[in-house]
């Protein structure tokens, strides 16, 4: 379940809030997918001494190994996205403003948290 969150513009790539929302996080692995393979992103992760568990882009030159085990754990990051997005509003933003939408979704994340639903 979410433990950070940012609210973007629509046309600000993901992996360019990587960085800044893994800051002070103490973990062993971060598993990603592919839109993370970037060599600022997986060098930021090891300078924070994690392992990161992200498959190559397929235009990569020189192919990075990766743990597939690890990377099919992935599986349960995806199943909390749709824990998440249960709730229509959070799916299909009906806030218009984006504190009103990160409120919206941080309520959402507290309720997942306490199972209270």
């Amino acid at each position: 379940m979410p433990i950070r969150m940012k609210v973007t513009e629509g046309t600000v790539p993901d992996s360019s809030q990587a960085l800044e929302l893994i800051d002070g996080i103490d973990a062993e692995h971060l598993l990603a997918d592919k839109g993370y393979d970037s060599d600022a992103v997986v060098l930021g992760v090891l300078e924070r001494g994690m392992n990161p568990v992200i498959p190559p882009r397929r235009n990569r030159r020189k192919q990075r190994e990766y743990d597939t085990y690890l990377y099919g754990l992935r599986h349960l990051v995806e199943n909390g996205f749709c824990k998440f997005k249960e709730w229509r509003g959070i799916a299909t933003r009906y806030c218009k403003k984006a504190s009103s939408y990160l409120a919206n979704c941080q309520i959402r994340a507290i309720i997942i948290w306490a199972k209270v639903i």
